[in-house]
């Protein structure tokens, strides 16, 4: 879906060719991919422009995503959805230099909010890697809950990770939202 987002701070757009460089900066950078599933470490701009050509604006909301964009700095992290074995999930990931300012919770609350208001999905699940301690509290401070535990390959760090699974069920997203 051709959609973007507007917070308070950011805002949530679909990736263009130009957003490439800044990518490849932020994934380039094993505190950052070392957290996360799908991405390889090291992280190049050639891999970030084979993502973004990989774009397709016409997704359905379970594969729609977002480039998270803040103004007068440009594209500082993504957050989007894809089906998994959770059924559909939530990802996010924040360049290092704007960690702890409340973003990456500002930026995954607006794509919820959307998700839920497109969709009629009873749930959205999540996950972090067991040592991530900062997605999970961010995770926790969205209404997320704890629903079990599976093992994960982390492409950067090229092995099997033990993963801590949760799930936002649509009730408790609008019961926090009224």
């Amino acid at each position: 879906m051709d959609v973007s987002l507007a917070t308070r701070r950011l805002t949530l757009r679909q990736p263009v060719l130009a957003d490439a460089e800044r990518l490849a900066r932020h994934l380039d950078n094993f505190a950052v991919s070392g957290n996360l599933s799908r991405v390889p470490y090291p992280y190049r701009l050639a891999d970030a422009k084979a993502w973004i050509r990989s774009w397709d604006p016409d997704r359905p909301a379970a594969e729609t995503g977002f480039v998270i964009d803040l103004p007068g700095e440009g594209l500082i992290g993504h957050v989007g959805f894809h089906p998994d074995e959770q059924g559909t999930v939530i990802g996010y990931w924040l360049g290092e230099p704007y960690w702890n300012r409340g973003l990456m919770t500002e930026a995954a609350a607006a794509a919820l909010g959307w998700y839920f208001e497109t969709t009629t999905e009873p749930a959205v699940g999540s996950g972090v890697f067991h040592f991530n301690k900062a997605s999970l509290a961010i995770q926790k401070k969205l209404g997320f809950t704890e629903s079990g535990s599976s093992s994960r390959l982390c492409l950067a760090r090229g092995e099997e990770v033990r993963h801590i699974d949760t799930r936002l069920t649509r009730a408790t997203w609008e019961a926090r939202q009224a």
